[in-house]
């Protein structure tokens, strides 16, 4: 995966860098596991917008992910690498044995062509998905579930991996891509290797019109408001609003937002760097 920067024939095309598209193989999806998506445009069920700053975009239709890996012990052959507009991360098609298929998040490295497995006594290669009692201790891992068979849940993002770094009784030790240390239960799925398309966040739209069309509106800054609008509105000339804080009045900054008696607390060993 690489990026490109165009020339600056035009002002839109000035500062834009796009992936290059190269490692994907089909344009088509699978018909049998694609379904209808609908766009609210940030409005409830009588029309009133209740989430600023969305809506219009390219139409879409959702690709359906196996985020749990259940065919255990059964072969699957990739088929294709694919582009998702729902995701950041590209997916691949997977033809199993058995005649089924499936779409998964495509990782670093994975080829057409290659076989990937599931389950407790597959091996520790790219793709593969296994029991976290079964990743051999400093492997890089991705898709992590956080209760056993409820599907993957972290590390789903382009470019993101977490790492294994050690076993405690029947809790497994992972360093997560914000530098948070948590402890999972060793029966949970994690899937080798990091998520592909690693080169997304070098990526820049170029212009406001590529924002329209993944379904973002233009977004008002609080401090260019009224003082009746927004807390950091108002002011004479251009004046830095304040305190930073949300258009209810909530700290945007430096304020824990995490709830103090959450349940899973307890298994953090070290907060998130900050």
């Amino acid at each position: 995966m690489a990026v490109r920067k165009l020339k600056p024939t035009t002002p839109g095309q000035r500062h834009k860098i796009i992936g290059t598209f190269e490692e994907i193989t089909a344009s088509v999806p699978e018909k049998s596991l694609v379904v209808g998506k609908k766009a609210s445009g940030g409005r409830n069920n009588t029309g009133k917008m209740t989430m600023r700053y969305l809506g219009g975009g390219h139409k879409r239709k959702y690709r359906l992910i196996d985020f749990k890996r259940t065919k255990d012990g059964v072969p699957a052959t990739v088929k294709s690498i694919e582009y998702d507009p729902n995701r950041s991360a590209r997916i691949a098609l997977l033809y199993y044995a058995d005649g089924a298929k499936t779409y998964i998040v495509a990782p670093q490295g994975l080829q057409v062509g290659q076989t990937v497995m599931s389950g407790a006594d597959a091996a520790p290669e790219v793709g593969n998905a296994l029991p976290l009692a079964n990743i051999p201790i400093g492997t890089v891992i991705h898709n992590i579930e956080l209760r056993p068979g409820q599907g993957a849940k972290m590390v789903r993002s382009a470019g993101g991996f977490a790492q294994l770094t050690s076993r405690e009784g029947s809790y497994a030790i992972i360093k997560m891509p914000s530098g948070e240390t948590r402890k999972i239960l060793l029966s949970c799925k994690a899937t080798i290797g990091s998520v592909g398309n690693s080169d997304h966040a070098l990526e820049k739209s170029g212009k406001a019109g590529r924002s329209r069309w993944l379904g973002r509106r233009p977004h008002n800054r609080g401090v260019v408001m009224n003082p009746v609008d927004h807390p950091m509105g108002g002011g004479e000339g251009r004046s830095s609003g304040g305190h930073p804080r949300s258009r209810k009045g909530l700290y945007a900054k430096g304020l824990k937002t995490r709830a103090p008696k959450k349940h899973s607390s307890k298994y953090i060993i070290e907060r998130r760097k900050k």
